[in-house]
């Protein structure tokens, strides 16, 4: 948070946490709705394998909850060699529920959406349905508070009890 963000009076500094907790109640709704299709072990879930930059982000997303599988963007393969294995991996509906196969989750800076739509714009020209509803919330409602997957890690105090609520 820059200087010039930061509440002018206890008013601003009240205000400023509502809508904090507006905007995390939001996303903890789409956090648990992600978890349900990601866990291998929920009757209702469809492991639905989630897609994320590198290690940092995927220990993110463990200590929110996710179970199932992660799959990583970096780990030395071109781009090509990976949406192949993607495509290969999982196909182009999930088996389960005949949803999106895979959920794509880049960091909501502007190198993660220039790879969130490289990775939609190949993924889709195979006809690969995919999940990008985490991506949207998390874009709307955590900038302030970061930019990064792993910039969750600070918040998951605040996520874990509100994302409980919804699962």
């Amino acid at each position: 948070m820059k200087i010039r963000d930061l509440p002018k009076s206890p008013v601003d500094a009240r205000r400023l946490r509502q809508d904090r907790s507006e905007r995390f109640s939001k996303v903890a709704r789409v956090f648990a709705e992600s978890i349900k299709r990601n866990n291998p072990l929920d009757v209702a879930g469809s492991n639905c394998p989630i897609l994320v930059e590198g290690k940092r982000d995927r220990e993110a997303l463990r200590n929110i909850g996710f179970m199932g599988t992660i799959e990583l963007l970096n780990r030395g393969w071109d781009q090509s060699k990976l949406i192949a294995y993607l495509y290969d991996t999982y196909g182009s509906r999930n088996p389960i529920d005949e949803g999106p196969s895979i959920i794509v989750l880049m960091d909501w800076d502007r190198t993660g959406g220039r790879l969130q739509s490289m990775i939609r714009k190949r993924l889709e020209s195979l006809d690969m349905k995919i999940d990008e509803s985490l991506w949207f919330s998390l874009m709307r409602a955590m900038k302030p508070d970061g930019r990064t997957v792993e910039a969750l890690n600070a918040h998951t105090d605040v996520l874990l009890p509100l994302i409980q609520e919804h699962i």
